[in-house]
């Protein structure tokens, strides 16, 4: 099995898409797509999900796994706290990749990998960040908590968070508090509180109409469009 020598000054986002590249080609049902996958992929099937493509884009870069690719690409950054942030950074970016790919039927190996990406990412922000991050880092691991069915977990960190960004406001965005209270409102939801959800859920669409900038608010919305709403939306 050829492989490819892994770039000078490799990005791991620059991976990333590749990889977001390639499960697209796949589904798409392009031959040289597909084709890749077998040439480097040790179980390959028709449900090529993205963590397929991030382990068919490590082995053709002669790695055995997508962490040990992250791994080398890290060995690249400096020390300390910049290696912390560099970790903060992807962490969270591939934990929001893979959640909608998960949920409280997906194979517990999957359910605890995305859980504990979203931990560890908060991790990593808690060395190299401030409490914004910190912030956000609780938001992740509630939506991740909730999307996979352990709605006590959920409603926990998505109090935290909130707390934070009521200690904190001189650190926050416009677009924080909207976003606590969107994991709020779904985690009161799931754990049978739908009056004080709906206050939450009502707060967030009033606060998200504030955000200055639009492309921040359309995140947002995005967001407040996904299920699941745990029966509050319907």
């Amino acid at each position: 099995m050829s492989t490819t020598p892994l770039p000078a000054k490799a990005s791991l986002s620059q991976l990333r898409m590749q990889a977001k590249d390639l499960r697209k080609a796949v589904t798409k049902g392009r031959p040289d797509a597909i084709e890749r996958v077998r040439a480097h992929h040790p179980n390959y099937t028709n449900g090529f999900t993205l963590r397929d493509a991030q382990l068919t884009i490590a082995r053709e870069y002669g790695l055995a796994s997508w962490p040990e690719l992250m791994a080398k690409v890290a060995t690249e950054l400096v020390e300390g706290r910049e290696l912390h942030r560099y970790f903060g950074v992807e962490l969270n970016n591939e934990t929001w990749d893979l959640l909608e790919q998960i949920d409280e039927t997906s194979p517990l190996l999957d359910q605890e990998r995305v859980l504990y990406g979203a931990y560890a990412a908060c991790l990593h922000w808690l060395e190299a960040g401030n409490e914004a991050n910190h912030a956000r880092g609780e938001h992740l691991i509630a939506r991740v908590a909730l999307r996979i069915g352990r709605v006590e977990l959920g409603l926990g960190h998505a109090r935290r968070c909130l707390q934070l960004i009521q200690n904190h406001p001189d650190q926050m965005g416009d677009w924080d508090e909207p976003f606590a209270r969107e994991a709020l409102a779904r985690a009161l939801a799931a754990t049978g509180s739908p009056d004080q959800a709906r206050a939450e859920l009502r707060r967030a669409e009033e606060l998200t109409a504030l955000v200055a900038d639009p492309r921040d608010r359309e995140v947002l919305l995005t967001e407040l469009g996904k299920e699941p709403w745990f029966g509050l939306t319907s």
